[in-house]
């Protein structure tokens, strides 16, 4: 595992560019260099293209690049006031369109058709007004409808850190490329826990915003019953809230709209959070066994949050260990799949069949077309009452103190072998990994992972906090807090040099 001393915070009148290594810079970084006029814009994602060229072939994060296109695009911000001007990022082939350009979100059937999107997302449209250059579109499972990045589609991506493992799912793709130093950062989305998992699981931070705070504009509302959001996977805490502060805000016709932030996120970094009550979780709730390096990670990080000067205490919200959750999760999830299907079938002209999709979404489908639509309001109703229940914690109705922030491990266990989950069958698998992420989707609140533990055999592991509705701002104070007084910027994997 390589090091390095670099600072994400530079001072430019002593650079060397000679000697500097782009991609170890943060997003505030690499656009200095280009507001400074120390670096063009086309040289700076020119850098990130060598860099891709070399490593992707390892990772298989880059699964559709537009580099003629994104250096057409650098080459003409010559004299842009674009605050990230020229900064090069990545985006996932889910959600994030471009319009004439693929977007095939990890299905066979759509990439036999080399199928492009019809319109530009509101999130591609927020990037490209703050300068951002898309250099690639990255490697999803089918629908994002798991959490290790293997479709047949494509093909797995790898993790970094061991190109043996998984790198989570669904923004696998993603996390492997910043992860491996492509890029400082990239567009991710989180329906279960698809920003968090391969955050933990890659060695970066990874941000799911609130219900609301990011639209999907113009052509979705909402899926998953408003559990899918979008957001980023980076390095540092400032990126995320960078990332966080630039894909924020109401489009026209949004179902839900997150309470803007009192100021723009980045400010909140290094922001004194005060002295917080924080819950701890350290085991898991849904019938799994929890693994020793995920347990050390929270207990670790609960004695520096101590050391800090926040309190806290061995409770968490009982609720989200409700064993019925994860029946009418499912059932949710497996209807929206249906109807995935179904607008498959629209676009190829023609009924999908086996050979379109995997077998597990097929199995998943098979569950939605017999959820009746009765059910599903049943179910939907549920899971308003259990939130309820769930939020209660931080909120409590009787007017006593509640907490400030949950601790929990991200995931069950640090990241599986390539194949583990992806096996056809052992969707089980996935449910028993899955303990303390998707909860936090249904009930629409901010949560982060941190990538705050190594593994004895040197794979990452992170925890999570999980905050109140709209309060991503103290997840941000209470991240950099960790992030200051514990340091990661410094390990990156071999395949990063």
């Amino acid at each position: 595992m390589a090091t390095t001393d670099e600072p994400a915070d530079l001072d430019l009148a002593r650079l060397d560019l000679a000697r500097l290594d782009l991609a170890r810079l943060d997003l505030s970084a690499q656009a200095a260099l280009v507001a400074s006029g120390e670096l063009s814009a086309l040289e700076l994602v020119d850098a990130a293209i060598e860099r891709a060229e070399r490593v992707n072939p390892r990772v298989n994060a880059i699964i559709h690049p537009r580099y003629a296109a994104a250096r057409a695009e650098a080459a003409a911000m010559t004299g842009s006031s674009a605050p990230y001007a020229g900064v090069p990022i990545v985006v996932k082939d889910l959600g994030c369109t471009i319009a004439g350009e693929p977007h095939h979100q990890g299905v066979r059937a759509l990439k036999a058709i080399d199928y492009r999107a019809p319109t530009d997302s509101a999130i591609f449209r927020r990037l490209r007004s703050a300068g951002f250059v898309v250099i690639g579109r990255t490697n999803t499972p089918e629908w994002g409808c798991t959490i290790t990045t293997e479709p047949l589609a494509y093909g797995p991506s790898r993790n970094p850190w061991n190109l043996d493992y998984s790198t989570g799912g669904s923004s696998g793709g993603s996390a492997a490329a910043v992860a491996s130093g492509i890029v400082a950062a990239a567009h991710a989305s989180d329906g279960g826990g698809s920003i968090r998992i391969p955050a933990s699981e890659c060695g970066l931070v990874g941000l799911k915003p609130s219900r609301g705070r990011v639209s999907k504009a113009p052509d979705v509302g909402e899926s998953w019953m408003g559990s899918t959001t979008d957001g980023s996977v980076t390095r540092t805490v400032r990126d995320t809230a960078v990332m966080m502060d630039v894909l924020a805000g109401y489009e026209t016709g949004d179902p839900y709209s997150a309470p803007p932030f009192a100021r723009p996120l980045v400010d909140e970094v290094g922001a004194d959070p005060g002295a917080l009550r924080i819950g701890l979780l350290d085991h898991p709730v849904l019938g799994a066994v929890g693994h020793l390096e995920c347990l050390t990670a929270v207990a670790n990080t609960a004695a520096l949050l101590e050391s800090l000067g926040h309190r806290v205490e061995l409770s968490w919200p009982e609720a989200i260990g409700d064993p019925s959750f994860a029946g009418h999760f499912r059932s949710i999830v497996a209807t929206w799949t249906a109807n995935d299907v179904d607008e498959l079938a629209a676009i190829l002209g023609r009924p999908v069949t086996d050979d379109d999709i995997e077998p597990d979404n097929a199995a998943l489908v098979a569950i939605g077309r017999s959820v009746t639509g009765s059910q599903y309001v049943a179910s939907m109703l549920e899971v308003h009452r259990w939130c309820r229940r769930v939020l209660s914690w931080w909120h409590p109705a009787d007017d006593s103190a509640g907490f400030d922030l949950l601790l929990t491990p991200t995931i069950a266990v640090p990241p599986p072998p390539i194949g583990y989950l992806s096996e056809p069958g052992q969707g089980g698998r996935v449910f028993e990994l899955l303990q303390y992420t998707a909860q936090f989707n249904v009930t629409g609140q901010p949560a982060i992972s941190l990538p705050m533990h190594m593994s004895a055999d040197g794979l990452p592991v992170g925890v999570q906090l999980v905050a109140a509705y709209g309060r991503e701002d103290l997840l941000i104070r209470v991240a950099a807090q960790l992030e200051s007084a514990a340091p990661w910027l410094g390990r990156v994997p071999s395949v990063y040099g």
